[in-house]
């Protein structure tokens, strides 16, 4: 198995008495999108920042492509791309001369192909003056700069903040395009539905400290599941099986939500009824996180 692109193990930062990352571990896999989920303070933009090289951290370790961030900064920023929730862009340059430089900053020359055909995707005009740009058009200069370059690791924090819905799709074929090619993907992001659209592993941080890590398939095994079925016979008697929760019954009607260990009960008893139609939905991302963030916050990871 190839070394983790990016390898965080019981990272510590503290800024004055406030523990910012209290033993965060993280490992992202070579050419895989990893989702980095958490509310705002929960400590995913200090790690990012100690990732990039830009704070020191106070325990534990960082690598990147096997490199310390802190002292070898310079290496491994010229393979990757970062693309951050609020760009702020050079007032006097255009977007065009400060993608352009951006690339040059990577020690790489710009592709005039791909370039073009970014701007015409993200419907960005590379012409006008850093100044001009709203918040939106400041965002498509970074992620044009970004998916432009032919990088190995992206590392986006609320990369589509300020994008309206179509130029969102964008995005997501864009990041499907850049992985077709190899690279590794760390994607933070409130917008749930973009990470589980795009994720194939997640790992959602509290406090400083990873509370859940997996694919989806994985955390959505260890959750309920909801089922609603209609019978050709008699309902069932779901109430006295273990591990069934909010149960309803309308006619031939049965919904429940069910714990992993119980859904083989609870379908062996629906097909004793006679199942006539039957809709097994898994938890959703936003469902998984939240859950995450109702449990025991001094839990183990």
């Amino acid at each position: 198995m190839s070394a983790a692109v990016i390898d965080v193990q019981g990272l510590v930062k503290e800024f004055g008495a406030f523990r910012a990352l209290d033993g965060l571990d993280l490992s992202v896999a070579p050419g895989e999108v990893h989702g980095f989920l958490g509310p705002n303070g929960a400590g995913k933009s200090t790690t990012i920042r100690a990732l990039l090289g830009l704070l020191r951290i106070d325990g534990g370790t960082a690598s990147v492509f096997g490199l310390d961030p802190w002292r070898d900064t310079v290496a491994i920023h010229r393979r990757l791309a970062y693309v951050p929730g609020d760009v702020a862009l050079w007032p006097n340059l255009t977007g065009g001369e400060t993608i352009d430089l951006l690339t040059r900053m990577r020690g790489t020359k710009p592709d005039p192909a791909r370039r073009g055909a970014l701007l015409e995707l993200f419907a960005l005009d590379p012409t006008k003056k850093g100044r001009a740009y709203s918040k939106g058009n400041r965002q498509k200069v970074a992620l044009v700069a970004a998916f432009s370059a032919d990088t190995d690791l992206l590392i986006l924090d609320e990369p589509t903040s300020g994008l309206d819905p179509l130029m969102e799709q964008v995005f997501n074929d864009c990041v499907a395009d850049h992985t077709a090619r190899g690279a590794t993907v760390l994607l933070s992001s409130h917008i749930l539905s973009e990470v589980e659209r795009l994720a194939e592993r997640v790992t959602i941080i509290r406090d400083g400290r990873a509370v859940e890590t997996g694919s989806l398939a994985e955390l959505r095994h260890l959750r309920r599941t909801r089922i609603r079925a209609e019978v050709s016979a008699a309902v069932p008697d779901l109430g006295g099986l273990d591990g069934v929760h909010d149960l309803g019954v309308e006619g031939r009607w049965i919904s429940c939500s069910v714990d992993p260990d119980a859904l083989e009960k609870v379908l062996t008893a629906l097909t004793g009824a006679g199942v006539v139609s039957l809709t097994s939905t898994p938890p959703t991302l936003e469902e998984l996180f939240l859950d995450a963030y109702r449990t025991d916050p001094e839990r183990t990871p």
